[in-house]
Order: C-alpha cells, then sequence, then structure tokens
C-alpha cells in the first residue's frame, strides 16, 4: 500500500521556551487519515495543532509583547 505525504504545519511549544513555534513539515498518514508525526519530532514538544498545508502565522501569542518598548 502506497503512503500518501501531506504537508502539515505543526504549531508548538519548546519545553525550555514559552515562544509559540511552528514548522511545515511531510508525513505519511495513517489507514485512519491521521497524520504520523514521529516521536523524535514530539520530543521536549508540546504540539498546540497540526494544521493541513502550509500555513503563513502572521502573528502569534508574545509577538505583541516583544515589540513594545519601555521608556525609561
Amino acid at each position: 500500500m502506497t503512503k500518501i505525504i501531506t504537508t502539515v504545519t505543526i504549531i508548538y511549544y519548546n519545553e525550555n521556551s514559552l515562544e509559540l513555534q511552528h514548522e511545515v513539515k511531510r508525513y505519511p498518514k495513517n489507514e485512519s487519515g491521521r497524520v504520523i508525526i514521529p516521536q523524535e519530532f514530539k520530543e521536549n514538544k508540546s504540539i498546540v495543532a497540526v494544521c493541513l498545508g502550509e500555513i503563513t502565522i502572521i502573528n502569534k501569542i508574545g509577538d505583541r509583547i516583544k515589540s513594545i518598548g519601555i521608556e525609561g
């Protein structure tokens, strides 16, 4: 049986950071249609969402906090 390779965007937190991160990957689907994410990728991450296709994230939690300057 040929495995269908699917492009997904995975949104996650790294174990050592509160910054929301994302990566575009290509993984196979299982027989029920779920994307198979390798354990190596999951290590030290909390996955928030798996989106179908390549997603362009224009703003995420924490982006605005970094851009605010503190006047002294």
